[in-house]
């Protein structure tokens, strides 16, 4: 969770100020605000999450203390493949998401039939995404989305006019979906070589073999490495 401090340096003799912060990690815009107050100068703190919502220092630590075992600082993965001949796509997501202190990496795929082109894929598996973070239980924080699909990344963002009825339809379900989860997306487009993760899975289900496994990540470093893609 990010937040915006917003505080005032007081004293009785010396003239006061506002201060506004940079985005801080929650916790950390707490340890800060701590720190200050031993000065005896900060008066009338408060902190501002990606909604727009106001926190109390008390009500930060409160929530922090609810969501501590909730996913945080998600980042999703996901790839659409698409054979026309046969109408079929298969769909692979790939998430990473802190929970407490542990890490984790939730993947699946799935093979969808009469899809009409690669593009309603890439659709198909953003949408599939939104349901595996609703099952996660991941909703009220920002997320980044990660996809080498420029048309669906630059489309969701408004950056691109979608003009296609099938692919609109797909775009209103995404909004809809994030904003019944309270999620602001961050659209990060990226190469196909850093995508290779969430292709793997698409090519899978393209193959009839359906992945779906949630493992806690214990060294951060392999997460890309050729010792992950082995256990797909």
């Amino acid at each position: 969770m990010k937040v915006i401090m917003h505080w005032k340096y007081k004293t009785s003799r010396k003239p006061s100020a506002d201060f506004t912060s940079d985005w801080l990690d929650a916790g950390s815009a707490l340890i800060i605000a701590d720190d200050l107050e031993k000065t005896g100068r900060l008066k009338d703190v408060e902190f501002k999450d990606d909604f727009d919502t106001t926190w109390t220092k008390k009500e930060l630590k409160k929530l922090l203390t609810v969501v501590e075992e909730e996913p945080q600082d998600v980042t999703i993965f996901f790839d659409g493949g698409y054979q026309k001949d046969q109408k079929t796509a298969g769909i692979g997501v790939a998430i990473y998401y802190r929970q407490g202190k542990k890490h984790f990496r939730n993947r699946s795929n799935v093979k969808l039939e009469q899809l009409e082109s690669n593009n309603e894929a890439e659709y198909a598996a953003f949408y599939e995404a939104l349901n595996r973070m609703e099952d996660l239980g991941v909703h009220h924080q920002s997320c980044s989305f990660k996809g080498d699909s420029l048309v669906v990344l630059n489309q969701l963002s408004g950056d691109w006019p979608c003009m296609e009825e099938t692919l609109n339809k797909w775009l209103d379900r995404i909004e809809a979906k994030l904003e019944k989860m309270k999620i602001i997306p961050v659209y990060k487009p990226i190469s196909r070589k850093e995508n290779q993760e969430a292709d793997r899975l698409a090519t899978l289900a393209l193959q009839g073999e359906s992945i779906f496994s949630n493992l806690e990540i214990i060294d951060q470093r392999s997460r890309n490495s050729d010792e992950s893609e082995k256990n797909i």
